[in-house]
């Protein structure tokens, strides 16, 4: 959410945690669960609200919810704790690829195979996520022209010619083996 006299340039993370998700319902699941990043970070609470909005809008249960710290420690955990929470899930979004990746360590511990149990998508597209096993579907920031976009803002500010500047550039799926 733009701050009046502060300029900043974002993602979509309400468009691609909702991309995601609707990834996963095209894919035929239905026990979807979602490794959410910190809810007092803007990102994570925003990927949360995209998560929620696309299983609404699908009337699926949208309370399959964990919070991480963005650690593959806290995805691995928060896959467990949804695991407890119940048993059948098929899908996870994760708010991030790091939690991602502790989302499929978990898996493995607990015997489930990806895609095939449980399929997995993250967020981010990190070089790791094309080299986990398996690949991990992600949804790409663009974040080389994310910088150079926050660059162009800064000189303009600079040169006077921006009051404020609120950008919000667009995500893509990247599909790979894990969903």
């Amino acid at each position: 959410m733009p701050v009046p006299g502060v300029s900043s340039v974002d993602v979509d993370n309400v468009g691609g945690a909702s991309l995601a998700t609707e990834h996963l319902i095209g894919l035929g699941r239905r026990r979807i669960g979602c490794i959410a990043g910190p809810l007092d970070a803007c990102s994570g609470s925003d990927r949360t609200e995209g998560f929620q909005a696309a299983m609404r809008a699908a009337l699926l249960d949208d309370s399959l919810l964990v919070e991480g710290d963005w650690t593959s420690l806290s995805g691995a955990e928060g896959m467990r704790r949804l695991l407890t929470q119940e048993p059948r899930i098929d899908g996870v979004v994760a708010s991030s690829d790091v939690m991602a990746l502790g989302a499929l360590h978990a898996l493995r511990e607990a015997g489930r195979r990806v895609p095939q149990d449980v399929a997995v998508v993250g967020f981010d597209d990190i070089d790791l996520a094309r080299h986990a096993s398996p690949p991990l579907t992600t949804i790409r920031q663009p974040a080389a022209y994310q910088a150079q976009r926050m660059i162009d803002v800064l000189l303009a500010r600079l040169e006077g010619g921006v009051e404020d500047s609120a950008v919000e550039l667009p995500v893509d799926l990247v599909v790979r083996e894990s969903a």
